[in-house]
């Protein structure tokens, strides 16, 4: 048995990786423990949930490997590139280079060389976790009844990219607001409609459309050997 502590962004991919990834991963004997990343604290209470700046992700992420000593236990990480920090390792360099994938994966080399654990797997979504359920906009309307237009719409916007992971990362344009922007009910709705619609869209699909997620998936997957 594996166990993999996971920091993630926020309770949508907190529902994503308990609903979808976990059960998937259960069958390779990988068991996660998933929690949102630190953002505060006082003496009464710890809150979670959003990425306000590098330094509390890294302090959250070395805390649970002070608790977690154990060699087998493994760490990672599910963090949108949208939104990200300026002061993440890696990333005022990682912004000159103009290819996504090679983007992302500098930030990943800085994030893993600065945590410095040989049991940590780092993992930054590009460019947001709305990506993925972009792979198929017609799952959207198990929850979006009556909505065909708007759905056209998003998959005619995917339809000019190789993967819905190159949509960009613009305050405008990100995954999350192209989706808003068609479905407004979906800002209130994000932590429970994303991982339902991931869901009924199935992760052997997601991988298929989204090769970064892939590599990430395929990581952990390894992790049983």
């Amino acid at each position: 048995m594996i166990r993999l502590n996971m920091i993630v962004e926020g309770q949508t991919e907190q529902a994503f990786v308990k609903n979808v990834l976990s059960q998937y991963l259960a069958s390779y004997h990988i068991y996660i423990s998933v929690r949102c990343v630190e953002t505060g604290r006082n003496k009464s209470r710890i809150y979670r949930g959003g990425m306000t700046g590098y330094e509390k992700a890294e302090k959250d992420i070395h805390r649970w490997m002070k608790e977690d000593k154990n060699e087998d236990a493994r760490f990672t990480t599910m963090f949108d590139l949208y939104g990200l920090p300026a002061d993440f390792p890696g990333f005022d360099d990682a912004k000159k280079l103009s290819d996504p994938y090679l983007l992302v994966e500098k930030i990943e080399t800085s994030f893993e060389q600065d945590i410095c654990d040989r049991r940590f797997i780092p993992y930054i979504q590009l460019h947001e976790y709305e990506s993925l359920i972009l792979t198929d906009p017609d799952k959207f309307k198990t929850l979006f009844i009556g909505a065909d237009k708007q759905i056209n719409k998003l998959k005619e916007l995917i339809s000019h990219y190789s993967s819905p992971e190159l949509i960009n990362d613009g305050e405008e344009t990100a995954p999350s607001k192209r989706i808003i922007k068609e479905m407004p009910l979906y800002k209130d709705m994000k932590s429970t409609a994303g991982p339902i619609i991931a869901q009924k869209i199935g992760l052997e699909a997601i991988r298929q459309k989204c090769s970064h997620f892939n590599e990430w998936v395929i990581k952990l997957e390894s992790l049983a050997n």
